[in-house]
């Protein structure tokens, strides 16, 4: 992925989240998308979640819990199919999320980390 491609995602990944549109979240990932995150265990009851209807299910609880939750990309960083957001939320926390993509164009593995 060139950069230019990678920071048209990641602002459009920022402008979605920001939305909190669940829809227009979801819609850059793969039926069987894999999503590590330590923050999905309080929710969820794993650290891993598999398939977008198990992340609708928790993505779509941790919106309802922060109806504040808002993101601030503040560096991409271009990879060879896959790239890297790091961001700042509405708490100030920073993490950094990874997105490999398939050959359809849409994110097949992601993982979050966070600073806090």
């Amino acid at each position: 992925m060139d950069a230019a491609a990678a920071r048209a995602f990641a602002d459009g990944w920022q402008a979605d989240w920001n939305s909190h549109d669940l829809e227009r979240i979801l819609a850059h990932y793969a039926p069987d998308v894999v999503f590590r995150s330590r923050k999905a265990a309080a929710l969820v009851g794993t650290g891993e979640v598999r398939g977008r209807e198990a992340l609708r299910a928790y993505w779509g609880a941790a919106l309802a819990r922060q109806p504040d939750l808002a993101f601030q990309v503040t560096q991409v960083y271009a990879g060879h199919g896959m790239l890297a957001i790091a961001y700042r939320n509405h708490r100030g926390v920073e993490a950094l999320e990874t997105l490999r993509f398939g050959p359809d164009g849409l994110v097949i593995e992601a993982s979050a980390c966070h600073a806090d």
